[in-house]
């Protein structure tokens, strides 16, 4: 599966990339979101921003509280989930102060989210088409005619080889590679100008997941979209992401433009991590991240990677870091970094 994923990061390398806008569409600060009434943070204070056409990875082990942000943009958190401070800048307007409803009408038409887990997002009991051509109908206000016309023409567009069957197939009957496809068609349909890319390689064979890869490339270099592509899996993010934000319990601990010179002992930890690239004869251990990652609610007086990180010092756990700027795109959450 690596090697796919490095084929296309090869075909595509980091310098290829055109600089996005420096004014961004998207600022997310201080941002806390927690469950049980505050007694489980699940994020601890988020600053980031993506700019149009940029595409931002946030990567994390399970837990770490990716999804849980993602679904805070969008305003879809859980029951019993909150946002206790923080503000969600959208072109200047504060998203978390936003009504529900007209925050609901810049969903799908402004802000376009891909779950990680298509068969559960799609509906078994309609076919593919007409929940695709519901977006058109009752969000655009196109005729019925017109919205299965723009559904067939927007299936093709994400890949699918017979746009017309698969208007009429159900969900069953798709692979999870045409359900994921499915699912980014349903989030692209009104253009929007962010889209949120929740784990979408998730349980894809190698081929499927780099040609989802490229699709969602695509739709920032070619729309203009603004992408955040949520994963746990750094290499992944290799020529696809212009920076990529590293979180550890609930907090941003690194943002870096490449997995060169990686300054945090998190990250660090999480590219020894990977497995080799199958095919390549590489004669080194796995390095597995010694201990648990903390619990939601539980308080760590200073860094939070202290207790897992071999390189700790008495400052480190005694005096939470700060997120500390080392240069252009480049911060670390680190006491000891350069």
């Amino acid at each position: 599966m690596v090697g796919c994923f490095l084929a296309f990061a090869k075909s595509v390398p980091l310098g290829s990339f055109v600089l996005p806008p420096a004014q961004p569409i998207l600022q997310v600060q201080d941002l806390a979101i927690s469950f049980g009434r505050g007694a489980y943070p699940a994020t601890r204070g988020l600053d980031f921003s993506l700019a149009p056409g940029e595409v931002v990875g946030l990567v994390g082990e399970s837990g770490s509280g990716k999804s849980v942000t993602a679904y805070g943009l969008m305003g879809l958190l859980p029951h019993g989930a909150k946002v206790d401070r923080g503000v969600i800048l959208w072109k200047g307007q504060d998203l978390a102060l936003t009504p529900p409803k007209k925050r609901r009408d810049l969903c799908g038409r402004h802000l376009g989210l891909v779950f990680q887990e298509p068969l559960s997002a799609l509906n078994p009991v309609y076919s593919i088409g007409e929940q695709v051509a519901e977006i058109f109908r009752y969000r655009a206000g196109l005729s019925r005619a017109k919205a299965k016309a723009k559904a067939i023409e927007l299936l093709g567009q994400v890949g699918l080889p017979d746009p017309q069957g698969a208007y009429a197939s159900f969900p069953h009957r798709f692979s999870g590679g045409m359900r994921q496809r499915v699912v980014i068609a349903m989030a692209i349909a009104l253009s929007p100008e962010l889209i949120i890319a929740d784990e979408p390689t998730t349980a894809l064979d190698p081929t499927i997941a780099a040609q989802i890869i490229q699709l969602i490339q695509n739709l920032a270099s070619q729309r203009g979209a603004a992408v955040l592509f949520i994963t746990h899996n750094l290499r992944l993010l290799t020529g696809l992401a212009q920076r990529i934000l590293v979180m550890y319990h609930g907090l941003i601990v690194e943002e870096l433009t490449s997995f060169q010179d990686l300054q945090h002992p998190y990250t660090q930890g999480l590219w020894r991590a990977l497995p080799p690239e199958p095919g390549l004869r590489e004669d080194r251990r796995l390095f597995p991240i010694p201990g648990q990652a903390p619990l939601p609610g539980e308080e760590i007086r200073g860094c939070a990677f202290a207790p897992r990180c071999p390189k700790a010092q008495d400052l480190c756990r005694l005096t939470p870091p700060l997120l500390r700027p080392l240069g252009p795109n480049r911060a670390t959450r680190c006491h000891l970094s350069r």
